[in-house]
């Protein structure tokens, strides 16, 4: 189980790194990993880089034990891939969605994209691992479920794991869609960072949070709900029935409106015209005006970026992480969002808490929620039953 675990989390190694992560003597680990390779369970998948003596045979999980389902539910999206146990992405469909419809109506959706991934590849039910799938609100983990989730009140409660039971033997897991995103990070720097953040700012704003190199979900797995902090008193009300929230703010919807009040002002003859042909306004046409330099919607994208950064001061300077990920929709904004944050928290911020901080876009992109869905599943199903179908 450990050397799995090592496996998985090192994306591969050599018999020699194997027994030095794990404390093991040679003779171990060898014996170890002789039984998990007759039990198709590890394979030698060809020899690494000389480091100037004899070339290492190189370890992975056994592409044989099955493949990974990840899904990312996002407020306005799906994502749905069929990955290898190395997380490899094998087949993936993306397209618009709303979850206000309620869970029938998009997890039969989901459904019907796994039937049709897995065919794709050539696969069967029977060959699925685990499952793992992200939604956006709180969760409780141990029966995951969604628990009074502010985007989505149709689902409280709801059995996202027995829905999909009736369809796959293998294990189902739901998290809160940033913490895999964390988990997506956690596995992308094979756990060198053991304490950071990870910010998702779309229709609403998340945090993931990875404490001693384990997300961190709380009691009742409402930690890293940052979007309800409250950024102006006399701020607008939002949907959780407080005033003030960041995410009623300063989250892509409030982008949005405030792009289309400024239209609408004529102060950006760029939004107005965006406006008149589309009939809308999202928060890429606000990044485009930005990049063409239209002062309305460099305006609206600093007071965003500016107002998450304020949050994010307070969080920095309780947590202390070594470094922020800013993933979600509002990354396609550009890198003005990016500065604007940096800004704002550098400013607010303890001088100790920022010496040494790293405030970026999360490298994973948009692939982050399935790869962490992929994580998710993966790990706790060496967790639960090792790895046997």
């Amino acid at each position: 189980m450990q050397l799995l675990e090592t496996t998985f989390w090192s994306a591969g190694g050599s018999r020699h790194g194997m027994a030095e992560r794990l404390g093991f003597s040679k003779s171990k680990a060898n014996t170890l990993i002789a039984g998990l390779i007759e039990q198709g369970l590890l394979a030698e998948s060809g020899l690494q880089e000389s480091s100037g003596g004899r070339r290492a045979e190189n370890l992975q999980l056994h592409s044989g034990l099955g493949v990974l389902i990840g899904v990312d539910v996002g407020a306005t999206s799906l994502d749905v891939a069929v990955l290898r146990p190395d997380l490899t992405p094998l087949a993936q469909h993306a397209e618009a969605a709303d979850v206000r419809q309620g869970p029938g109506v998009v997890l039969a959706r989901v459904r019907t994209l796994m039937r049709e991934l897995l065919a794709q590849c050539g696969f069967g039910a029977k060959d699925v691992l685990g499952i793992g799938v992200g939604v956006p609100g709180p969760v409780n983990f141990a029966i995951g479920q969604l628990v009074n989730p502010p985007l989505m009140p149709a689902w409280d409660s709801f059995s996202i794991r027995d829905y999909l039971r009736e369809e796959y033997v293998a294990p189902v897991f739901v998290d809160n869609d940033v913490n895999l995103m964390a988990l997506g990070e956690l596995w992308r720097l094979r756990r060198s960072l053991s304490n950071f953040l990870v910010i998702k700012v779309g229709t609403g704003i998340g945090c993931g949070i990875v404490c001693h190199g384990e997300v961190y979900r709380g009691a009742a797995g409402s930690a890293g709900d940052v979007g309800h902090i409250c950024v102006d008193q006399e701020g607008p009300r939002c949907h959780c029935g407080n005033v003030g929230c960041v995410e009623a703010m300063a989250a892509g919807p409030a982008i949005t409106r405030m792009a289309i009040e400024a239209a609408n002002a004529g102060e950006s003859v760029a939004l107005a015209t965006c406006l008149r042909e589309k009939g809308r306004i999202d928060a890429i046409d606000v990044g485009e005006a930005s990049r063409a330099g239209d002062a309305a919607a460099n305006g609206i994208i600093q007071r965003a970026g500016n107002l998450i950064g304020q949050m994010l001061a307070s969080v920095v300077n309780f947590f202390n992480p070594s470094h922020v990920f800013i993933g979600g929709g509002i990354t396609r904004i550009g890198p003005l969002f990016l500065a604007a944050v940096r800004q704002s928290v550098y400013q607010r911020s303890l001088a100790l808490s920022t010496r040494h901080l790293e405030i970026q876009y999360t490298p994973l992109g948009t692939q982050g929620g399935v790869i962490g869905a992929g994580v998710l599943a993966l790990h706790e199903t060496l967790k639960v039953r090792g790895v046997a179908p």
